[in-house]
This record gives C-alpha cells, structure tokens and sequence, in this order.
C-alpha cells in the first residue's frame, strides 16, 4: 500500500451517511431535510452544489429547477436573488410548502453549529464543470475556516474535482462512479491522478474484489444509494468503508 496516500490522513466521514439530507423523506437537499435527518441521529450528510448565474454555489441535484421546484429552465440561468424565492417543498408534500432553495452559506451555518460532518458533490451546471469545482473549493475553505472540520468534495466530473484541488487541495476528494466499464474503465488511475482519498460507486458496481482494488491504492471504498438491509449487510461484510442511504428511517447510523 501506498502509505503517502491521500487517504492516510484521518478519514473526516462515519460509516452511515445521509443522503441529501434525509433521503426522500423530506424534499432533498433543503433545510428541513438535514433537520429531519439529524432527527434520525445522522450525523454525516451528503448534498448537491451547484452554481447560481451569479456565482453563489447552493443545493440543486438536477440541471432545471423543474423536479424539486415551483421554478422552471435551467437552475443555473437564474441569481441567487431569484432563486431564493422559489418553493423547493410543494413538490414533495403540503408539510414543506415554502422550504426555499438552500445556499451553501446557510447550510455551512448549520452543519458546523452542529458539527456535524459532510460530503459536498459538485454537481455543475453542465459546461461549468472546472469553474464551479473551484468556486465550491474556494467558498468551502472560507466557510468552514476555523472550524476543525474537514468537508470532502466528489463529483462524477473528474473537472469539477480538479476545480476544486486547483482551490482547496487539502480537502479530501472521492470520485464518484455509476459504473466501472466503458468510459469509466480506467477508473482507478483517475481517482489517483486526481490526488482522490475515495471511490465512491453505485453500490451494484461494488464488491470484495473492487473493493480490496480501492483499499491496495490506499483508498476508501463507499457506496451509494443502499436502502436494502440485505444489501447493506453484505457489503459492510466485504469491507466497504461507508454507505450513503435515502433509508434513513430504517438504519441507525452506529
């Protein structure tokens, strides 16, 4: 193993991490889904980042407002000014109607009032994909300045990532994969070009030989999104290193 690894600094994340919050039990990425998790006693999140027209990075999964919104067209079109008017509640039950868009600002606030820990995906406007790792890497080390706690960024663009170690290169970073074959085959060499402290992959791309792969180059091996305890059983067996759930509800982040 390679012991100058990445990943041989203490690893910032617990096993169990939330995604988007509280999965789909309240309306992702909002304030009232990190809260609802919380509730659960979750105490690792993952989120979406993207960039407004204005530069403010906030918590969007799609490119268009249109799943998650009473907005329309793509996310990045818009200011922060306009965006934060919008309703990202209505869509998921009549109980969240009026839960606005979250910047990354707010919920900085409340992670680190909590201290609580994070994974951020970049998750760009697409033909942003360099600048909005930057701009994310850059706000993130000013927002959590001083406060002892360490964010990892991932993306699926291995740009993004790269945006973000040109910024904030002592912040961990995983690469995130929907699979292993194809355009993805040389996965491993590109998480360690990219300096990456994880892999991060559809957990049905994930298994003992993958994951002794990852371990040998000194790296994490995660999983999203498990919400199968069969499934989750079996590939803590096999030594994965953390697993992203919308089943909040169901699994007790011990």
């Amino acid at each position: 193993m390679n012991t100058a690894s990445p990943s041989s600094k203490t690893w910032p994340l617990p096993f169990w991490i939330a995604h988007r919050g509280a999965g789909k039990l309240a309306p992702e990425n909002t304030l009232a889904a990190f809260r609802l998790g919380a509730s659960h006693g979750y105490r690792a999140f993952e989120c979406d980042v993207k960039l407004s027209r204005d530069g403010q990075p906030f918590l969007l999964h799609d490119a268009t407002l249109n799943r998650t919104s009473n907005g329309r067209g793509r996310a990045g079109d818009l200011s922060w000014a306009e965006l934060s008017l919008l309703d990202a509640g209505s869509w998921h039950s009549r109980t969240y109607a009026g839960e606005p868009l979250l910047s990354l600002e707010a919920l900085a606030q409340f992670i680190i009032g909590n201290r609580f820990a994070l994974n951020i995906e970049i998750k760009p406007t697409p033909g942003q994909e360099l600048l909005t790792g930057q701009v994310v890497g850059r706000e993130v080390l000013r927002l959590w300045q001083g406060s002892g706690l360490t964010p990892v960024f991932s993306s699926f663009k291995p740009e993004a990532l790269a945006g973000a170690r040109e910024t904030a290169p002592e912040l961990p970073r995983g690469l995130l994969l929907d699979g292993l074959q194809g355009a993805n085959e040389g996965w491993l060499e590109q998480a360690q070009s990219l300096g990456c402290s994880a892999v991060i992959t559809n957990y049905a791309a994930m298994d003992k030989a993958v994951i002794a792969r990852i371990h040998a180059a000194g790296m994490k091996a995660l999983v999203y999104t498990v919400n199968d305890p069969a499934t989750a059983a079996w590939l803590t067996g096999n030594g994965v290193d953390g697993i992203i759930t919308d089943a909040v509800d169901k699994f007790p982040p011990v």
